[in-house]
């Protein structure tokens, strides 16, 4: 498997700070402790690429990161859960549509939903406003490995289900930062759309 060579650019607190590279960008979002940082590392194979945390809230900001000179990853930080106070989450939650709705460089949103439970309220709702917005999304089933194969087979087919009437649904796929399930087929989706 080939690494890819990534570095972090810079973290923004507000859309003042966003990189103005002329870069196609694939967003990845989802609750606190979703395995956001963990899956960002393991596509690019490097372990100290993001900041990982066993602590809910951990980004405090969005992560911006060049792979490979031609793409930009954007790690946002997590909805719902965070040790923080209320107008931190609400200020976090903001930045974060604020991104994903008005920035013309993203091309893709990855919306990380923890495949060991039914999707959450935060998950639907996520969904249900990036369809609402037009935005390609992909969802992507993650610590695959910390439940049966059925188990994942069963979680992937009630996603598709969820989304079957979805019009900007790309893909739900099941994926493992451990054993890097998933991983080349997420490569391959994403050249397809930063291309």
């Amino acid at each position: 498997m080939k690494q890819l060579n990534a570095e972090f650019l810079l973290g923004a607190t507000n859309d003042s700070q966003f990189p103005k590279l002329n870069l196609p960008e694939v967003a990845f979002c989802g609750r606190s402790n979703v395995g956001k940082s963990s899956l960002l590392n393991s596509i690019v194979l490097n372990k100290h690429l993001a900041k990982i945390s066993s602590t809910p809230g951990k980004t405090k900001e969005i992560n911006f990161y060049l792979v490979e000179d031609k793409w930009v990853f954007a790690d946002l930080p997590g909805f719902g859960y965070a040790a923080v106070g209320k107008n931190l989450r609400l200020k976090w939650t903001a930045l974060n549509w604020h991104y994903l709705e008005k920035r013309e460089n993203l091309r893709l949103t990855c919306v990380l939903v923890d495949s060991r439970h039914d999707p959450m309220e935060q998950d639907l709702a996520t969904i249900e406003r990036l369809e609402f917005a037009g935005r390609n999304y992909l969802i992507i089933l993650t610590k695959c490995d910390k439940i049966s194969p059925k188990s994942v087979d069963e979680r992937k087919k009630q996603l598709e289900h969820l989304v079957s009437q979805c019009k900007y649904a790309v893909e739900v796929l099941p994926y493992s930062s451990v054993k890097l399930q998933g991983r080349d087929e997420l490569l391959a989706i994403l050249k397809r759309f930063l291309v």
